[in-house]
């Protein structure tokens, strides 16, 4: 890797992400079921039919794993805290061992100089509330809200920032339109409901945060790069929505207290009552934007004709194993543009950026990915090219830390810069690791 810290501002922290349910074994420590376990058992939801109930045993081995991260220089580790975990009802009564897990973790890693930035909900809805309607019930904002001050009690006042939902995109849209994430609907008006639920939960949590005393409170949204495939109008069109939708709609929401009229024309009839009344508090201040970047999409629009029929075109330049385009130029431009149209002088900061990988073990035990190491690198340059056009970034968090359960693909897909035996739980660095780590030291 060409990467040096002396080219990036002093005080820039790079780290590694993570999710709770992801890594942490969802079947310890009396964490609560979620919609995420009920999905798995579906035919077809998830590959193999797998689950987070192990995962990589995070929960009992976070120790070891902070002691790679220390190990390896890291000045900062995103991480998420679990709802069904703290609140295994997601009301009433708290999971003591939960919230002293969390604890733990935050305490550790303050002993090992390492920051701790929380994201409070990475998809994991307790199946109590998910039975209530889950993102669908405007009641979600204030059950969310009081889990936030439940939390935030406890370790917001040692972590260096917090988000509260991690891709809105992906809690919303992704899961109760295209329904390829739990809880796996297929429904226009779900979405939209869910699209303004999520974040007038996004606001409520920020004031419940900020009424405890705290600050340093951000928002991670995922854009992906779009563009026609071709040159029809519409093509043309089909991207328009699909940029509306995917990366103007919750940037816009709390940043203008506004929705893209190109997205409102299919969504507006589907949402709730007085929606306009709640960008009070959707556009509660934030002092911190996250970005998730991975890949750019050709798109045009499906057979039927109807509102988001759109469909993706294999492009032409290199792909992960996610079959995702590789093209780090939309890292750049997304950074640019975001401080442009929305945030101004707010610190943004990369909050997830990494590939898939089909990492192979060599018989002498290691795992040469280098095109991990590529790709990394060719997106520092592309950050370093935002800072370099003005762009306040203050930090950027690769994805991922370990192998881990990459949700509807199960642990086929890895993402992380550290290989994972799910058998053994063993724990491999990969040539990325060692190389990302060795750039941190010049």
């Amino acid at each position: 890797m060409r990467l040096r810290r002396s080219d990036f501002p002093d005080g820039f922290q790079f780290g590694a992400a993570t999710s709770a349910y992801q890594i942490e074994g969802h079947g310890f420590g009396g964490a609560g079921s979620t919609h995420w376990d009920s999905f798995a058992t579906g035919p077809g939801n998830v590959m193999r039919g797998e689950n987070g109930a192990v995962a990589c045993d995070h929960y009992n081995r976070w120790e070891s794993d902070l002691d790679l991260m220390e190990a390896a220089g890291l000045d900062a580790y995103r991480f998420s805290t679990s709802w069904a975990r703290v609140l295994p009802e997601g009301r009433g009564a708290v999971n003591a061992e939960g919230l002293d897990f969390y604890d733990r973790l935050v305490d550790g890693l303050l002993a090992r100089g390492i920051a701790p930035y929380a994201t409070l909900y990475h998809w994991e809805m307790p199946s109590a509330l998910a039975d209530l309607g889950g993102w669908m019930n405007g009641d979600v904002a204030g059950w969310f809200a009081d889990y936030t001050e439940i939390i935030m009690g406890r370790i917001g006042d040692r972590v260096e920032a917090t988000a509260t939902i991690n891709e809105l995109w992906c809690v919303a849209w992704l899961s109760h339109f295209l329904g390829h994430h739990a809880p796996g609907m297929r429904d226009i008006r779900a979405a939209a409901r869910a699209m303004h639920h999520v974040l007038l939960a996004h606001g409520h949590a920020v004031q419940a945060a900020r009424a405890l005393g705290f600050d340093n409170l951000g928002l991670v949204t995922n854009l992906e790069y779009t563009e026609p495939a071709d040159e029809s109008v519409e093509a043309a069109e089909a991207a328009s929505v699909q940029d509306a939708l995917y990366n103007q709609w919750f940037l816009g929401a709390v940043f203008k207290q506004e929705y893209p009229t190109v997205a409102l024309a299919g969504l507006e009839r589907h949402l709730p009552k007085g929606w306009q009344d709640d960008f009070g508090v959707i556009g509660t201040p934030v002092d911190w934007v996250g970005i998730n970047y991975y890949t750019r999409k050709l798109v045009k629009p499906g057979p039927s004709g109807m509102f988001c029929d759109i469909v993706d075109l294999p492009g032409n330049l290199p792909k992960t194993a996610m079959d995702w385009e590789i093209y780090p130029e939309g890292l750049s431009y997304f950074l640019e543009r975001v401080q442009r149209e929305y945030t101004g002088d707010t610190p943004l900061f990369i909050t997830e950026n990494g590939m898939a990988s089909l990492d192979r073990m060599g018989a002498d035990g290691r795992i040469e990915d280098w095109a991990r190491s590529a790709f990394l690198d060719a997106h520092f340059a592309a950050a370093l090219r935002a800072i370099e056009a003005g762009v306040p970034l203050k930090g950027y968090f690769v994805w991922s830390l370990l192998d881990n359960f990459e949700w509807a693909f199960g642990y086929d897909k890895r993402f992380g810069m550290i290989h994972v035996d799910f058998k053994t739980q063993v724990r491999t660095p990969k040539q990325s690791w060692l190389d990302f780590t060795e750039a941190l030291k010049r």
